[in-house]
């Protein structure tokens, strides 16, 4: 062996060995800011809105269900425990249930309190159930519609990273065990923080070996010699171990998308590989030496791969445009990890290539003689049928347009979770049986002279909330008006129909005398400092982005013809407004990056051909798979979302490779003197080979993603491996006849 691919070897092998401490330290996190679209002048107001009232996500709900109804003397003390004990839980601050909240009560002598549920009297619990169910302020917030659980609301620290997160749950789970509650149910950011990381470590091991089993196999059936397919394995796998040491160094925190690493670099590590090795093998066959044969191998597939790397990570790159912090780091990542398989493979799988000749690498045999005559066949079907080539693109092109013009953008924050895992069901009973998750906030300014406190404002202010009451999709509406409506019940010997405004000014001025006893911290996060500005708090169903979007546009229509502009202006905001803004930023930025992509991608190919001609015939197959695409996400259902949008940056990245391979050596071959046929001819029989083999791992590579329990890694690998299928039929089908119809002899 020549000294330095000896060296390649011990150096590659001494990174392998650094890369490995650093995986070890690689970071996971998770939080509904980073899907946040960054510049956003509605993100800037909610965070402003934020500094001057306090977070909407600041909570973790507890329900306690009791399947037989939650009014019972022993269940009703136990949750009553459990809500005092959960105050001195790790970073939370206050612990609230309805056996802790009291209603206010006038008497001739003092104000005193009549507790919501008289926990210790079992005569009054049907009265105590008859006027909680019917107040607003409770069904659907702090006890279920139907009245078998009770929730515990906890208020958290505002800032809560993955430890502080986890160690708050688990406080939860232990503080719960000790009580024989028939289940109970959680919901809040800390929550999702701690089970989404779970979830994300668990996709990243189990995609990574399942990839590594997959490919194995692939290899085997490819090879059928063990020094091959260790020389393989052992590339790929050290391609993965660097890609994540680096990760690691470099302290990349790993998101919603980490899962998608570990096939990504395997299946990119493996199309190359076969790239080389099988350039390597047919140079053998042709009777040169191991070093001679390796140098061929390097100056012309090594080119080739060199392009094809660059062009993939150009795809991932132009992600990096995103708004959207995981979708930005996706991209960065991807780039970097398509760099290192490249490296990876031209230094070290080349050096480990010259110790071995054909027969230790490859079983010449029937297979070889299969792709053979597959590629001869594939060949003349280019040749003798154009025009049913051409008819059959046409019609595929209108099915694909017919597709796309289905295709919603209406995804929910159920439709990201994992499936068969206890936070997606804790979810959908806090969505079926109490008001749900999503906050939707209203922010209230004053007009003129008016105080976002006085009478007039807060009787508009009820108007509003009255509207939104009436919407069947929200519920927990509540704001500064619940302070007077709640004293107004207590004047009038606390009757369920007497929470409302006082009819009055006058009686309103009254109560608000009464408010100086109300704790300050209490009045602070419904009015600002200056008293200008107000908020209205309530909670919406996981509709889906568009359709949540369809009814804030009927809040602002209904704002626009009921409020009095000249006493009160509204603003809409909330984290689920901002969340939900990635809808338009995902088309924006999906056609934007595409674009660039494919300008880039342009460029490169005019370096490498200098042909405008081989430019034009190089994109237009790769147009096909995009459509494609397009056309599942429409025909499948699936919505595009911010994790979806990614398929499309990772399918143009991928399926431009076999293109460069294809007309890279149709080029070699007309620059050697053959004709347009010939050098068709023996493009199909050496690198159709090659494409094929990619493709089929490129396919099952990405299949393996179905083995996930996280719903859009499923979509993606379902989307990409399908998509795959079709930008091999463009490259085989489709770039003949064009260098036929554009490459004439001369």
């Amino acid at each position: 062996m020549i000294r330095p691919q000896r060296n390649y070897i011990i150096l590659f092998g001494l990174l392998g060995v650094i890369s490995m401490f650093f995986t070890f330290q690689l970071q996971f996190g998770f939080s509904l800011e980073q899907f946040f679209p960054e510049g956003d002048e509605d993100l800037e107001y909610y965070r402003d809105f934020v500094d001057e009232f306090g977070t909407d996500v600041n909570f973790l709900m507890v329900a306690i269900k009791r399947n037989d109804g939650v009014f019972e003397e022993q269940f009703l003390n136990n949750v009553h425990e459990f809500t005092v004990k959960a105050r001195s839980l790790p970073h939370a601050t206050e612990s609230v249930s309805l056996t802790t909240i009291s209603y206010p009560l006038k008497t001739p002598f003092a104000i005193t309190t009549v507790p919501a549920i008289h926990r210790n009297n079992p005569k009054k619990y049907e009265k105590d159930k008859s006027r909680i169910m019917g107040d607003e302020r409770f069904a659907g917030n702090l006890i279920s519609h139907k009245g078998d659980a009770l929730v515990v609301a906890l208020k958290t620290e505002d800032i809560l990273d993955l430890d502080a997160s986890a160690e708050l749950v688990n406080a939860i789970d232990t503080l719960a065990a000790n009580y024989n509650f028939d289940s109970y149910h959680l919901l809040g950011p800390a929550y999702f923080q701690k089970e989404m990381v779970r979830m994300q470590k668990r996709e990243v091991t189990v995609s990574a070996i399942v990839s590594g089993i997959l490919v194995s196999i692939i290899l085997f059936w490819i090879f059928r010699r063990l020094q091959g397919i260790l020389i393989a394995m052992v590339s790929i796998g050290l391609g993965l171990l660097l890609f994540m040491g680096i990760l690691g160094l470099t302290g990349r925190e790993l998101n919603a998308m980490a899962a998608l690493y570990p096939v990504l670099m395997i299946i990119v590590g493996t199309s190359d590989v076969i790239h080389i090795m099988s350039k390597y093998i047919d140079e053998l066959r042709k009777g040169f030496d191991r070093q001679a044969a390796i140098q061929t191998t390097i100056r012309e597939i090594g080119m080739a791969t060199l392009l094809t790397s660059l062009t993939t990570a150009v795809g991932f790159a132009t992600l990096m445009s995103s708004r959207v912090i995981p979708i930005r780091d996706f991209g960065m990542n991807a780039a970097i990890g398509v760099v290192v398989a490249y490296i990876t493979v031209i230094f070290f799988t080349t050096s480990l290539l010259v110790l071995f000749g054909t027969d230790k690498l490859m079983k010449i045999g029937k297979s070889q003689l299969f792709w053979e005559n597959l590629m001869e066949k594939a060949y003349q079907v280019t040749r003798d049928r154009q025009g049913s080539i051409l008819i059959g693109t046409i019609i595929v092109t209108i099915l694909c347009a017919w597709g796309i013009s289905m295709v919603s953008t209406n995804y929910s924050i159920e439709s990201n979770l994992p499936r068969g895992e206890k936070i997606t069901s804790d979810f959908q009973f806090f969505e079926k049986e109490l008001t749900g998750f999503r906050p939707l906030e209203v922010a209230v300014y004053a007009q003129g002279d008016y105080l976002a406190d006085d009478y007039e404002v807060l009787m508009e202010v009820d108007k509003l909330e009255t509207y939104l009451r009436s919407l069947n999709t929200l519920g927990g509406v509540n704001s500064l008006t619940s302070v007077y409506k709640s004293i107004n019940q207590m004047e009038k010997g606390n009757r369920s129909s007497a929470y409302r405004m006082p009819d009055s000014e006058k009686t309103f001025l009254r109560y608000k005398k009464m408010t100086d006893k109300i704790p300050e911290n209490s009045i602070s996060i419904l009015l600002s400092k200056d008293q200008k500005k107000t908020r209205i708090t309530s909670r919406i169903l996981d509709l889906g982005a568009d359709s949540i979007q369809i009814i804030s546009q009927d809040i602002d229509r209904w704002i626009a013809a009921n409020a009095n502009p000249s006493i009160v202006q509204y603003k809409q905001t909330g984290t689920g407004l901002v969340l939900d803004k990635n809808a338009e930023y995902i088309r924006r930025s999906l056609i934007g990056g595409l674009g660039v992509a494919i300008l880039i991608v342009s460029l490169l190919m005019a370096l490498l051909f200098r042909n405008i001609k081989m430019v034009i015939i190089s994109l237009i197959p790769n147009v096909f798979p995009l459509l494609m695409a397009g056309a599942l996400l429409g025909f499948l259902g699936i919505e595009l979302d911010a994790g979806i949008s990614i398929v499309f940056a990772v399918i143009f990245g991928i399926a431009v490779d076999d293109t460069i391979h294809f007309l890279s050596k149709y080029k070699l071959s007309r620059n050697n003197g053959k004709s347009v046929e010939e050098s068709l001819h023996i493009t199909f029989l050496e690198t159709g080979k090659a494409i094929c083999l990619t493709s089929i791992i490129l396919f099952f590579g990405f299949l393996v993603m179905l083995f996930s329990i996280h719903p859009p890694s499923v979509n993606i690998g379902l989307l990409i491996s399908l998509t795959l299928v079709s930008a091999i039929i463009s490259d085989l089908f489709l770039i003949p006849p064009m260098i036929r119809w554009l490459d004439k002899e001369k």
